[in-house]
């Protein structure tokens, strides 16, 4: 069979889109398991860190469902559904729209460009979950904010929050970020260990000044990416808490990958972030696919998109701010 696909990028985390609204595609899971092992391996033609499928929803105006590079399935992905958030404005010619996600329907919109003239766009991110069992984290307590956990490290304090994707926050100075305890922990959470039954994303975050933080995390099921929306969205969250930022103001979040800005709202004690960011288009291309045998996939066509050339000014302001905020 031939798909008809777009790769796109929110903070230079990357997506394969497949449009199953206006293509009669009836993938079961297991397809869409194997097709994101085969495309977005990075030994392949393709390569990215997820697929984004949109589809029909009989409770909002489309659903999104995001099966990460190992073909497990994510709650949801903040970055990914800027990204199909656009695509469907674009397809359903609105401005706004309602998107069903595995765990919440989320408001996205079209928004102001936060740099020159890229397209962004502001998603929704919620519910905001502080117990442990709804990580899930094994730990005698309800809830873990600003604390040690001795079975990962003696000096570190660590909050966790679901946002529903489950996070392990830290913030450190810039010689941690530099080291490679954030990799030593994450591997440890993600692999067989009694803390983390399900894995777990964890960020590593530098408060800058106020209304500036820089974001590092290992994406459960990915590995260190660019940038992850949600983990953006749950770092301003707990910055808030820590009072380091304010609730209602911007926060510009720094990655390897770019920048976003979260808005934290504080509905007496009930949380909601707004991510606001880029969502550019890379290429559309055609494959040709064996569904049961999807690896040996070959490109029919591709055409490139000129958007990330504005894009990589972006970048190249991040970097300088890394440069000499993490970097020194």
């Amino acid at each position: 069979m031939n798909i008809q696909l777009k790769k796109c990028h929110g903070s230079n985390n990357d997506f394969i889109l497949i449009d199953e609204i206006t293509n009669s595609f009836s993938f079961s899971d297991l397809d869409r398991e194997n097709l994101a092992l085969a495309l977005c391996d990075r030994n392949s033609a393709l390569g990215a860190d997820g697929i984004l499928f949109v589809m029909e929803s009989d409770v909002a105006d489309a659903k999104m469902r995001i099966f990460n590079a190992d073909g497990s399935e994510a709650s949801m992905c903040g970055n990914g559904l800027r990204c199909a958030g656009r695509y469907l404005c674009e397809l359903l010619q609105k401005d706004e729209i309602v998107v069903e996600t595995l765990k919440a329907n989320l408001q996205v919109k079209k928004a102001e460009s936060i740099f020159n003239q890229i397209p962004t766009y502001q998603v929704e991110i919620s519910p905001v979950l502080f117990q442990l069992d709804q990580l899930p984290m094994n730990l005698a307590r309800e809830t873990l904010f600003n604390d040690k956990v001795p079975e990962l490290s003696e000096e570190l304090l660590f909050s966790a929050v679901a946002v529903p994707n489950p996070h392990l926050i830290s913030y450190v100075d810039s010689d941690t970020i530099r080291s490679n305890i954030q990799k030593n922990i994450a591997e440890y959470v993600n692999g067989p260990n009694d803390l983390f039954p399900d894995g777990v994303n964890v960020s590593f975050v530098k408060f800058i000044q106020e209304g500036k933080i820089y974001v590092r995390t290992f994406e459960r099921g990915v590995g260190f990416t660019n940038a992850c929306g949600t983990a953006m969205s749950a770092s301003s969250l707990i910055s808030c808490l820590l009072k380091l930022n304010s609730f209602e103001d911007g926060i510009e979040v720094y990655t390897n990958g770019g920048k976003v800005r979260c808005v934290v709202h504080d509905y007496n004690g009930e949380y909601k972030i707004d991510l606001i960011g880029n969502a550019t288009y890379l290429y559309d291309a055609e494959i040709s696919v064996e569904i049961k045998k999807p690896e040996s996939f070959t490109i029919v066509q591709k055409y490139d998109l000129p958007e990330q050339k504005e894009y990589e000014q972006l970048e190249a302001y991040v970097k300088e701010v890394i440069n000499q905020e993490i970097l020194i």
